[in-house]
């Protein structure tokens, strides 16, 4: 039986405050500079927050990336046709895309999600959950029903909650559909109550011409529609992608189940924004991996109130910038459990200086 979107929501309170204090101290008798690691050790005393408790173990993690198609690709928003997504979400499959390769040294399982591709795809470890096969054109009609949008909100708790069953204590969040910086720019510029202009950039390359034309197609879309800016489904149903909606489940269902959840880029971000929309509290369980090349990505982490680990440049989704964050976060938690404290080796202790 899914979780009801609502009772997910109800079910979700704020972190451990007393187990964050808890860290800080423990950070704080290690024999190194006081803040040496600096946002590691912030991010550390986020996951005792987050997990309730000082002993805080990511060994078991995962990636959930959530396939898509979008219908505004047919207004040539895109360097490449619809028929990317499905060859990609098979490729996950196999093992054989970037997150994959990126995963395997970072060891992270793979979790794709088939939540809207537009064809059936083939593969042993993937989700079968496709709510529709594709979203509607948004130009056109509103890309969802709000009944397919709750839906696949829901597909995205369901699975955070097969993977809390599983004992899995850390989730990243991926996601592949052509078209979707699209659908991420307009349901964000909407959301942020900011310009399409200020929140589009070139997705997989586009040249200055066709992010103009992009930026018309969002426009276009929301004058048609004119979404409740202070309802996040409604926004969503008419301008977002099931890929988008699935994550907003993810996010939801972590904060449900106290499981620390990583943001990835763009898309991810968008997604997050519009859980925190729907349970402001979700935001304490989220983690920001990097700031993305898309445009608007610093405005959406402003408003997220995180602060991204890696500015390295990245623009590629499916979660790699998720799981580039992971070792960071090993060697940091490993520092924190086996590093010897200022009494064990007779060092005078740092004491914290106005």
């Amino acid at each position: 039986i899914l979780m009801k979107l609502e009772c997910c929501i109800s079910g979700i309170f704020p972190i451990d405050e007393d187990a964050k204090k808890k860290t800080k101290i423990h950070w704080n008798t290690l024999a190194k500079p006081l803040g040496g690691l600096g946002q590691l050790e912030e991010m550390v005393i986020s996951l005792a927050g987050m997990t309730g408790g000082s002993c805080v173990d990511i060994t078991k993690r995962a990636v959930v990336v959530m396939c898509a198609d979008n219908g505004v690709v047919a207004e040539g928003i895109s360097q490449t046709g619809q028929d990317v997504t499905a060859i990609v979400t098979e490729n996950m499959a196999i093992g054989n895309t970037s997150v994959c390769h990126m995963a395997q040294v970072a060891n992270v399982t793979v979790v794709p999600v088939d939540i809207g591709v537009a064809r059936p795809v083939v593969g042993t470890i993937i989700r079968q959950c496709n709510v529709r096969r594709g979203t509607r054109n948004m130009v056109k009609e509103p890309a969802m029903t709000m009944n397919e949008t709750k839906s696949a909100i829901e597909v995205g708790i369901d699975i955070v909650s097969d993977l809390a069953q599983e004992g899995y204590g850390l989730i990243a969040t991926g996601e592949m559909g052509i078209g979707n910086t699209t659908t991420s720019a307009a349901v964000s510029a909407e959301l942020l109550d900011t310009s399409p202009e200020q929140m589009t950039g070139r997705g997989a390359g586009l040249s200055t011409k066709g992010l103009q034309h992009k930026i018309s197609v969002i426009e276009r879309a929301i004058a048609l529609h004119q979404p409740d800016k202070k309802d996040p489904i409604d926004i969503l149903s008419k301008l977002g992608g099931l890929d988008i909606a699935g994550l907003v489940g993810v996010y939801l269902g972590c904060a449900y189940h106290c499981i620390p959840v990583i943001v990835d880029g763009f898309i991810s971000a968008t997604a997050a924004v519009v859980a925190v929309a729907l349970c402001p509290c979700a935001k304490d369980y989220m983690l920001a991996s990097h700031l993305s090349e898309e445009g608007g990505s610093k405005l959406l982490l402003d408003t997220l109130e995180l602060k991204p680990l890696l500015h390295a440049g990245l623009r590629l989704g499916e979660g790699t910038g998720a799981v580039a964050l992971i070792p960071l976060l090993d060697m940091a938690l490993a520092v924190y459990r086996e590093m010897p404290t200022f009494q064990d080796t007779q060092i005078e202790a740092y004491q914290e200086l106005n």
